[in-house]
């Protein structure tokens, strides 16, 4: 009986992840997706833009309690800086939203709206600063999204070797980040740097995905870093203060 149990708690954690992990995954695809504008064309750049922020009003929906405790509870340094971030994603979104409508030449080309060069042009950009703030936003839910991981394997914490193996990793995947930063050019395209160079989806279409993966892993691990460095500063701190 005991082991049925176990087996049933862990399907239903394994539903639980796959719950809260499905969603977000599916979102970072059609964000991906969507940046191969040159690849896939207008149409289903288009697609799968509305398609992006049909998961987003869902995914909204279903942290509604989030919002709702923001008027709840002490704010620390930790907390303020993630609501600093969701606010910044919440306005490029909205930028991102507002412009893909203005400018749209398939799904919402019916609605009487005047193009706009220009909001062409801040529509790109917010695109990318939306993928450095996502990576960020995963990154300070990686914790969660471990914890989550390692109760549905069924994994004990503390394993030292799994530690050590997955900061190799990490450290593997921000060098590859790091190196295709400088692949995509990405810094000239948050800094509204014109530039005529294009991915060459004639010759690979792979590994601009996985660049731009390396890309959104970078600042996510970066993130997961820093605020792990604060927390065991802050315990640390607050141990020996005692």
């Amino acid at each position: 009986m005991r082991a049925f149990g176990n087996h049933l708690g862990r399907e239903q954690v394994s539903a639980v992840l796959a719950k809260r992990l499905g969603l977000p995954v599916a979102m970072t695809a059609m964000l991906l997706l969507s940046l191969a504008y040159w690849w896939l064309g207008n149409i289903a750049h288009e697609l799968f833009g509305t398609a992006l922020f049909a998961l987003l009003v869902w995914h909204v929906v279903t942290n509604r309690r989030w919002f709702a405790n923001l008027a709840h509870g002490r704010y620390d340094g930790r907390r303020v800086a993630k609501l600093v971030l969701h606010l910044l994603l919440v306005i490029n979104m909205a930028v991102l939203l507002v412009t893909s409508v203005v400018i749209s030449k398939s799904v919402f080309a019916p609605l009487p709206i005047p193009d706009s060069i220009y909001l062409r042009e801040v529509h790109w950009f917010s695109a990318y600063w939306v993928m450095i703030v996502v990576g960020i936003h995963v990154g300070l839910h990686w914790t969660r999204v471990m914890a989550l991981v390692r109760k549905t394997l069924g994994l004990a914490p503390g394993n030292a070797t799994r530690t050590w193996t997955l900061r190799l990793l990490a450290a593997m995947l921000g060098a590859f980040g790091l190196w295709s930063w400088f692949v995509l050019g990405v810094w000239s395209k948050l800094t509204f740097t014109y530039s005529l160079d294009f991915w060459d989806f004639t010759a690979a279409v792979a590994p601009f995905f996985g660049h731009w993966v390396g890309v959104l892993a970078l600042p996510a691990i970066a993130a997961f870093y820093v605020t792990s460095l604060t927390e065991r500063q802050k315990r640390t701190g607050s141990g020996s203060s005692r």
